[in-house]
């Protein structure tokens, strides 16, 4: 019998996960499908009862269900627990399991630009969702300077002060910030600044970026916002979202059968359906 499995959310026929993870069910010859399903926040809860009386074997879950659905699952992994949001469950012998392979993905991604990442002091602009399962997922890994710039102090307070992993922290202004930026060698950018449409705003100046420093935007589309143009002319390296979006989906695809799945065919299917290629 073909197993189901999808990702829930309100919108979601933008979503990009379907042809990943059809495409990868097509090329590992898993007999599944993977559906989109547009669920309202009235809805999620007979919603998560309908995955349960017919058997889903597992779902993503994106805006605005990921912290919503907790209390709806039967266990949570450590780590999504501590975030307090769910991206991924998993139907693990009829139990609905919640994971963040947000964090993880982003994490995967960072080790593969920047080997020695952990031995770097890390500053990270928001203090979102996003900010929140990077910063977990960074001092889970070892990471242990990761400061955090954002126009509310106290959000980025709550996520250091609920952090239960060891990590120095200093919180700062935008202007601080900029000021200080010769002092990070990993820059993560996690605020929609810059975002399509509006591509040419960035959330801080990189005048006194250090040459070689990374500066990542979790923002794909565009594939170069205006930060990582910036960036790059002053000599740092960059990366974009789109490994972030790829690997946290190959984690979740390797949750649901036991397989790490090819990442650059997903970055691939990525690529054509924004219509961009990277350099």
């Amino acid at each position: 019998m073909k197993k189901l499995y999808g990702v829930i959310g309100d919108p979601i026929a933008h979503s990009m996960s379907p042809l990943m993870h059809n495409d990868l069910f097509d090329y590992y010859r898993i007999d599944a499908h993977y559906f989109p399903f547009h669920v309202t926040a009235a809805n999620l809860p007979a919603a998560i009862t309908g995955f349960k009386a017919i058997g889903a074997a597992g779902f993503n879950v994106t805006i605005p269900h990921k912290t919503a659905i907790i209390p709806l699952l039967d266990r949570l992994d450590p780590l999504a627990a501590a975030i307090g949001a769910v991206n991924t469950v998993v139907n693990e012998e009829g139990e609905y399991v919640g994971y963040n392979t947000d964090g993880p993905g982003f994490v995967h991604g960072l080790k593969t630009a920047f080997p020695t990442f952990q031995n770097e002091k890390i500053l990270i602009i928001g203090a979102g969702g996003a900010a929140r399962a990077i910063y977990f997922s960074l001092a889970q890994a070892g990471v242990t300077e990761i400061d955090i710039c954002n126009r509310t102090p106290g959000n980025a307070a709550n996520i250091v002060n609920q952090c239960p992993y060891a990590s120095n922290s200093n919180i700062l202004d935008t202007h601080s910030a900029q000021e200080n930026m010769e002092q990070y060698g990993i820059i993560v950018q996690t605020t929609s600044v810059g975002m399509t449409p509006d591509t040419s705003a960035q959330p801080l100046s990189l005048e006194k970026l250090n040459r070689g420093s990374l500066v990542c935007d979790i923002i794909y589309n565009p594939l170069e916002t205006q930060l990582l143009n910036d960036a790059a002319s002053k000599g740092g390296s960059v990366q974009n979202g789109l490994d972030m979006f790829v690997l946290q989906g190959a984690l979740a695809f390797e949750k649901w059968t036991g397989i790490f799945p090819d990442v650059d065919r997903m970055r691939g299917i990525v690529l054509k359906q924004l219509g961009g290629s990277e350099c």
